[in-house]
């Protein structure tokens, strides 16, 4: 596991009582996708949970069960949000975020961001964690088990993958521009507005992806591999480390209207900065900014 050895080693940061929450991020992200990565086309059973577009298999709950119970050995006072134990659709996910709200320490996690891919052996998922503190996320970790790539930052320290400090690329147009987004699991109201973006977004673009992961497709901004993405209808858990990683590396986040990020935005719009009010206002043109 080369790369989260190049991130891990030397890793400090923020820490209560000589525990660094970083290297605890680390560690739970690298076990659990060691394991996932060992379950790939193994998975026993398939459930779909909000729609036939949004699957969870035992291998979910399994890699979230085993993040929480390493999370609870370091810190058994912290508070945990993660997506296989909050009930499917947006009134839901809305309500478990608002009821951990006042924790002091909250880690966010997605334990498979990307499960249909990992159902259908496409190699572009991650495991996404986040803490965040009195509400605003100090550490972010994404990794991609298939590539053994470990994305991390800390709040004012950078973000790095592979070691090496990350920077958000520099194109200066849409035109330019290589943008990601998604087709949302909620076909009755987030993927109709996405669908309009899309069509609004492509011709002005040098080209889109739609890769299936909205935690990769963030870490990958913030790694320069692509200019910007956005997507409606996401949660906390698809957003936190992500959102991180690219403040970190020079990028800017908001919602879909150009307002600023927090836990809560579900329409979400991120990019290397330079591109960014051209992307929202390509959006809010379109009326497609949910």
């Amino acid at each position: 596991m080369r790369g989260v050895r190049d991130v891990n080693e030397g890793q400090g940061g923020y820490a209560v009582g000589g525990k660094s929450f970083t290297a605890v991020a680390i560690n739970c992200a690298a076990k659990a996708g060691e394991w996932i990565r060992t379950k790939l086309g193994k998975h026993s059973s398939l459930d779909i949970k909000q729609s036939p577009h949004d699957l969870v298999t035992e291998v979910d709950k399994g890699s979230e069960s085993l993040i929480r119970k390493l999370i609870a050995t370091h810190f058994p006072q912290h508070s945990f949000l993660g997506e296989e134990g909050v009930e499917p659709g947006p009134e839901a996910s809305a309500q478990a975020l608002a009821d951990a709200s006042s924790a002091e320490y909250l880690w966010i996690v997605d334990p498979i961001d990307g499960t249909t891919n990992f159902v259908h052996g496409f190699p572009f998922f991650c495991v996404s964690i986040a803490l965040a503190y009195r509400g605003e996320v100090i550490v972010g970790v994404v990794y991609d088990p298939i590539k053994d790539e470990l994305f991390v930052a800390e709040k004012g320290k950078g973000a790095y993958v592979h070691g090496k400090r990350m920077e958000v690329s520099r194109e200066e147009s849409l035109r330019e521009s290589l943008i990601a987004t998604g087709l949302p699991a909620d076909h009755l109201y987030a993927l109709p507005v996405n669908l309009k973006g899309i069509a609004a977004v492509a011709p002005q673009t040098r080209n889109l992806r739609i890769a299936g992961s909205a935690a990769l497709h963030m870490a990958y901004v913030a790694a320069g591999r692509l200019s910007g993405f956005w997507e409606i209808g996401l949660n906390s858990w698809d957003l936190a480390a992500g959102a991180l990683l690219i403040q970190e590396s020079g990028g800017r986040v908001t919602d879909t209207k150009g307002e600023p990020y927090h836990l809560g935005v579900r329409n979400v719009a991120a990019s290397n900065g330079i591109i960014h009010d051209g992307l929202v206002r390509a959006l809010a043109e379109a009326d497609a900014a949910g």
